[in-house]
């Protein structure tokens, strides 16, 4: 069992009770990363959000993707396979809720063991049982069908 921890800061800037008060924060990691966040400009008009930020609902698509992209570079190391790149652009439905998040790797593999289409459909389907955030949310998360790999 392992204990993650995050910093979230926030101060008014602006009028509160009118609701024109800036919703940008910052968020802090240990290692001492930080990051601007805000609320996503499709919810909070600018000027009371910053478009240059991270928002919530974009966080946790990467977080998604991100968790994925780990357990499946772990299973296929394990599996003897040697990945020299994986790039994903994945998207989340939010529909009052983040109803969906469809992954769109695309994994370049090199040395003499090149995996069959069944193989990367595999690794996925493990990647996605082995990856913590999936398993903690009721989202639907899937990988675009006909992406994969190149070799």
């Amino acid at each position: 069992m392992s204990m993650h921890r995050a910093t979230v800061e926030w101060q008014r800037d602006g009028e509160f009770a009118r609701k024109k008060f800036q919703r940008a924060h910052r968020w802090r990691f240990d290692g001492g990363i930080e990051v601007p966040a805000a609320a996503s400009p499709e919810v909070v008009p600018t000027p009371w959000t910053r478009a240059d930020a991270v928002d919530p609902e974009e966080a946790f698509v990467a977080a998604l993707s991100s968790c994925h992209l780990m357990t499946f570079l772990f299973h296929a190391a394990n599996d003897g396979l040697v990945v020299e790149s994986y790039v994903d652009h994945p998207e989340g439905l939010l529909d009052g809720w983040i109803r969906e998040v469809v992954l769109r790797p695309q994994i370049v593999f090199s040395g003499a063991r090149q995996p069959s289409a069944e193989e990367v459909a595999a690794l996925h389907v493990r990647a996605h049982e082995g990856c913590f955030i999936a398993r903690s949310v009721k989202t639907a998360v899937r990988v675009e069908p006909g992406t994969g790999f190149s070799a």
